[in-house]
């Protein structure tokens, strides 16, 4: 009988060890569409939230959750925005120092780094921001397969288009379109108020390859927060 409780130990052993596993393994990607081929995000010249030259490209060796909007956005913007901070301060210490949380404004025009600064410190101090001149944040937006349309004067609203090029086949077909008051205080065009801009969040290695994108139903109903400590130990610093 000494063969059978050797055996029970051994098995013991076995299971106890799977058990440590699945509790420090992440799960596996549920969502998100990974790109083919990873795309090489640009040198292009922007500004930063504290007003200090840099470039779309430049990274500080983490991992980044990039989501493109802008400080005038009356709901898309600031629901993502909050999705993304709870799902930020749900990860553990170590995690969160693997990985940015930025937003690049796609209405330079309107937004200074000043603005952009206060306008993240509302969800996170942690977030970083990204501002610069129209024609570099438009071609920022055009490789990375951003919508970004600037549309002509309007009774006022916010389109918001999920049809990335690379999520066509998926969920980037269709589009939602929210419909809100003007805001009197707000020193905002209602052209603006109707802009139409691309709500996905994208994957960014310390690299610099974009990666991965999650729609913004997946970014906002659990998907990216349940992906995102698999996806800090695939494409974060090691």
């Amino acid at each position: 009988m000494k063969w059978l409780t050797g055996f029970l130990l051994l098995l013991a052993a076995l299971l106890g060890g799977l058990l440590v596993y699945r509790t420090v393994a992440p799960r596996p990607l549920v969502g998100g569409t990974a790109l083919d081929t990873p795309l090489k995000v640009p040198a292009l010249p922007l500004l930063d939230d504290g007003g200090q030259k840099t470039t779309l490209a430049a990274s500080d060796g983490r991992m980044r959750l990039m989501f493109f909007g802008y400080v005038h956005c009356p709901d898309v913007c600031p629901v993502t925005l909050a999705s993304l901070k709870n799902t930020y301060a749900g990860l553990k210490e170590d995690q969160q120092k693997r990985l940015q949380v930025q937003f690049i404004t796609v209405d330079p025009e309107n937004d200074t780094p000043q603005l952009v600064r206060e306008y993240l410190n509302k969800f996170s101090p942690d977030f970083t921001g990204l501002t610069g001149q129209s024609a570099v944040i438009d071609e920022a937006a055009k490789v990375l397969y951003v919508a970004n349309v600037k549309p002509a004067l309007t009774s006022g609203g916010s389109n918001h288009a999920n049809h990335s090029a690379m999520t066509q086949s998926s969920a980037g077909q269709s589009a939602d379109t929210h419909a809100n008051s003007s805001h009197a205080d707000d020193q905002v065009s209602a052209a603006e108020a109707g802009r139409i801009h691309g709500d996905e969040v994208r994957i960014i290695t310390p690299a610099g390859d974009f990666v991965r994108v999650y729609t913004n139903q997946e970014a906002i109903d659990g998907t990216l927060q349940r992906d995102l400590p698999a996806l800090i130990k695939t494409y974060g610093p090691q």
